[in-house]
């Protein structure tokens, strides 16, 4: 009896159909005729009993398997493609990346391969399903991203049958398509399908086959790709709260004007958007320099600014107290405003392509044309990898000419800041107005992508135009991209001043009700000095103008740049301080005493009853040569801070609220609730509603603090 004969019989006599139990009967009688054979088999023949066997097993139960497969397959398909198209509608809406898949799958050779037990020849290799090549549908690529496994930590989408694995020689997976990731080939073949816009993948690149498209969970594993949506690309300048100082060793304070305000609307967006702001983003004196208030000024333009000083105790440590210096520049009638030369410089790349960029700006820019005489001039420069000028110096009698440039303003293109700004300011000196106000006005998101991109690098070139006379004023508009350091950087270098454009009121406050100060300058590098009396004072401490610090020997030093203050413009300086034998002293007595440290200034009697004494330098603008105003600060003080003026005691609110959202420590066991009460004492009349408002963002701060 041969083989062939036998397995003929078995075949007839127990047909597929049969249950296992038969078949499995009719196997033993069959391997049992079979061994008998082999025995006696001749050696020349060999022995083929082990693949005979196998033949057998494969004949008995290879209609089970293919039954378990296709029902496997059935079931595994009904959960699939549901699925699939939940995928890829969520993959479409909310443009997630797709990559290509080369690199996925040199990532994946290298990673997946270490993992797999090694073959032997001939011994059988499970692999996980590969997806067919071909021009896939988005339909078949979401597939296989519910089919693809994810790492051990996070399950897969959709976890294929085990059935459904298929069995692969050793020398069948090394010939599977997969580019190693470091090639020339897939390097290229990757930056040849790379989408055109988010979540979009190109015509070329589903012709290639698909290995898995899986974003993977954080931190991924060695060699595999790692999917992630663009971070937010905010930056802000990186400045530690300012320290307790020791009046012993270092009585002078020095530091710059600052009249910005974007750091308030940066936060109440934050805020109103549900989220705490960057402990970074947060600059107490332009939270504070945000809001009107009503200080004395001077009485005519010889004097540019008058400072007043309030000395009260601190509303959240009894152990010290507050100098408040509040200084007011002198208001221009707008009768008497000299003429202006505007050259709007707007970007105009595909980041600013949101209803909160572009189109708020192109809004902004019309209130301010309005607000405009019809003898001032303005010009429209654009920039998008290219600058290009849109309009060349037109009087604003011919609004509608100016009007419809802007209008005709699109976004689209990359970010080439630096030409942009190199061609307004000649287009400010091409127009250039003798005794008036030449000004360019930057709007942008903050993305200086092409080109010189450095802060350095654009503090360079407006330190260089600045010298034409010049100012600098820097919008900034939107979320996600703002480079508000580098704003900062540009506004301080070029004789200017920096705000943050969130909402069409805020167009209204910075560039219609604030439009004197914002574009008319009344002094340039305008620098304090304060120098306290250490027989008075033991300690102090600045709140906020960090990023504004200069070195006492600056003061002096015309050659070394300020900020600026414009018509109208309100400056308020706080600082902290413990007086001598207070418990809240930090710092001991030196042991060698302080003799030698102490101005020589204190030793005399006629000052001995002063707390500080405040300096100020400014250049008038078009002036080399600073002038000085002085004020001494002695009985300035008042019992309690509910005898403070109203304005005072609301600015300290402010900076209480600024310093508990940057994390400052001295206002740790203060509440939101104590500033709240403060602030709402102290409100006023509110003509605009702009401390109502305040009142809301503590309300927020408070809420969000304790989820």
């Amino acid at each position: 009896m041969t083989v062939d004969k036998e397995l003929e019989k078995l075949s007839h006599s127990t047909p597929p159909a049969a249950a296992p139990e038969a078949r499995a009967r009719a196997l033993a009688a069959a391997m049992q005729a079979f061994d008998t054979a082999e025995n006696n088999a001749p050696a020349a023949q060999g022995n083929t009993k082990g693949w005979r066997q196998s033949s057998i097993i494969h004949w008995i139960w290879s209609p089970v398997m293919n039954k378990k497969f296709l029902a496997g397959s059935a079931l595994a398909t009904l959960l699939v493609i549901p699925a699939a198209g939940y995928l890829a509608i969520e993959l479409t809406r909310n443009g997630l990346p797709i990559v290509d898949q080369t690199e996925i799958a040199g990532n994946l050779s290298k990673s997946d391969a270490s993992k797999q037990p090694a073959a032997t020849a001939g011994q059988p290799v499970t692999v996980a399903p590969q997806a067919p090549a071909g021009n896939n549908s988005l339909a078949e690529q979401s597939v296989a991203v519910a089919q693809a496994p994810r790492d051990k930590e996070a399950p897969a989408l959709a976890k294929p049958d085990s059935s459904q694995t298929s069995e692969f020689a050793a020398n069948d997976v090394a010939a599977l398509p997969i580019k190693p990731e470091g090639s020339a080939s897939a390097r290229g073949a990757a930056k040849r399908s790379a989408p055109a816009a988010p979540g979009i993948v190109p015509q070329q690149q589903l012709a290639e086959p698909m290995a898995a498209i899986v974003p993977s969970p954080a931190p991924p594993a060695e060699g595999r790709m790692q999917i992630q949506v663009d971070p937010n690309r905010e930056r802000f300048a990186n400045a530690a709260a300012n320290p307790i100082k020791s009046v012993a060793t270092d009585p002078v304070s020095t530091f710059s004007a600052d009249v910005d305000s974007a750091s308030y609307s940066f936060v109440r967006r934050s805020l109103t958007g549900g989220a705490m702001p960057d402990p970074q983003s947060v600059r107490v004196e332009e939270m504070i320099n945000y809001f009107p208030y009503d200080w004395p000024g001077p009485d005519n333009a010889d004097q540019p600014f008058k400072a007043t000083v309030t000395v009260m105790p601190t509303p959240w440590n009894h152990d010290t107290e507050l100098m408040h210096v509040a200084i007011k520049g002198y208001d221009i009638a707008p009768a008497s405003t000299p003429r202006a030369n505007l050259v709007f410089l707007i970007d105009v790349s595909g980041s600013m392509d949101e209803p909160d960029k572009l189109p708020l700006l192109k809004s902004g820019f019309r209130l301010l044309v309005n607000r405009l005489k019809p003898d001032d001039t303005v010009s429209i420069v654009t920039y998008a990898g290219n600058a290009g000028t849109v309009l060349q110096p037109t009087r604003v009698a011919e609004k509608s000419k100016i009007l419809s440039a802007i209008d005709r303003l699109e976004p689209g293109g990359s970010t080439g800041g630096a030409e942009g700004i190199e061609a307004a300011y000649d287009l400010a000196k091409q127009g250039f107005v003798k005794d008036g106000i030449n000004r360019v006005m930057l709007a942008t998101d903050g993305d200086f992508n092409v080109g010189p991109s450095s802060d350095e690098d654009l503090k360079r070139i407006i330190e260089e135009r600045r010298k034409d006379g010049i100012f600098l004023t820097v919008l900034g508009f939107g979320r996600g991209n703002l480079n508000d350091s580098l704003m900062q950087t540009l506004a301080q270098n070029g004789n200017g001043s920096a705000a943050y454009i969130d909402t069409l009121a805020e167009v209204q406050k910075t560039l219609v009700e604030e439009a004197g100060s914002t574009l008319f300058p009344i002094a340039s590098d305008v620098k304090f000095q304060v120098e306290f009396n250490p027989e008075r004072i033991a300690e102090y401490r600045l709140i906020g103008y960090e990023t504004r610090a200069l070195n006492r020997e600056d003061f002096n030093n015309d050659r070394v740049d300020a900020g600026d203050i414009g018509s109208g413009h309100s400056v308020t300086a706080i600082y902290e301080i413990t007086p001598k034998g207070s418990p809240a002293v930090m710092n001991d007595d030196l042991r060698y005493g302080t003799a030698d440290k102490a101005p020589a200034a204190t030793a005399d009697s006629a000052h001995h009853g002063e707390l500080a004494y405040i300096k100020m330098r400014y250049k008038r603008p078009g002036q080399d040569k600073s002038a000085l105003i002085t004020t001494p600060v002695d009985d300035n003080a008042v019992a309690t801070i509910d005898a403070a003026p109203q304005d005072v005691r609301f600015s300290v609110a402010v900076a209480a609220f600024g310093q508990k959202l940057s994390h400052v420590a001295a206002v740790d066991t203060y509440s939101y609730q104590a500033i709240a009460d403060l602030a709402a004492a102290s409100r006023g009349t509110d003509a605009f509603g702009y401390r109502s408002d305040f009142l809301g963002l503590i309300r927020l701060a408070d809420g969000l603090s304790q989820r």
